[in-house]
């Protein structure tokens, strides 16, 4: 027998609960559940239902974010120059690690440090999507590593969004890209 299908009513709320989340987290760290809830028009124990706990709740949100920008990058790549895609991808990325900032001890804790992480595969080769389109196109260095912009974005987790993060993440992104551009 198949898993009954979930009802449209409840997909809603758990829509609006992400959503809800997304944006209370990314504004404060220690945004309570109840915050939430009621922000998304439901009650604690549907919020629950869907999510049994904070962590729950902030990992969802983590598969949801990464799984969007893995799809992104393909998406950005045939639709723009190489150049603009890349800066796209990366002022995407940035958004996402303004989420981030305040839960990262909970996503690092829940995929081992990112040894566990199944997402580090696929976002790496996102990166390189981006990369070998430019490089192929002769704007971006050829032979770049992946994992060294990688390494190079993870700094704008560490950006505390409420001190000018925006505008940090502005000029850390400008210097990533800059540093990959051919010469």
């Amino acid at each position: 027998m198949s898993a009954k299908p979930t009802r449209k009513d409840a997909r809603d709320n758990r829509e609006r609960i992400l959503t809800v989340a997304r944006e209370e987290l990314a504004a404060s760290s220690n945004a309570s559940l109840t915050a939430i809830a009621k922000r998304a028009g439901v009650g604690i124990g549907t919020l629950y239902r869907h999510f049994p706990t904070r962590e729950a709740l902030i990992m969802e949100l983590y598969r949801h974010d990464l799984q969007h920008l893995i799809d992104l990058a393909p998406q950005l790549r045939d639709t723009h120059a190489p150049l603009t895609a890349l800066r796209m991808w990366f002022d995407e990325v940035a958004r996402y690690g303004r989420l981030k900032f305040g839960v990262a001890e909970v996503i690092h804790a829940a995929t081992g440090n990112g040894q566990e992480d199944e997402f580090y595969g696929p976002f790496v080769q996102a990166i390189g999507t981006l990369l070998d389109a430019g490089a192929a196109e002769g704007t971006l260095k050829a032979g770049v590593d992946p994992e060294d912009v990688l390494l190079q974005l993870s700094v704008l987790w560490r950006i505390d969004p409420s001190r000018d993060g925006e505008a940090r993440a502005e000029r850390i992104l400008n210097l990533v890209v800059d540093g990959l551009r051919a010469a």
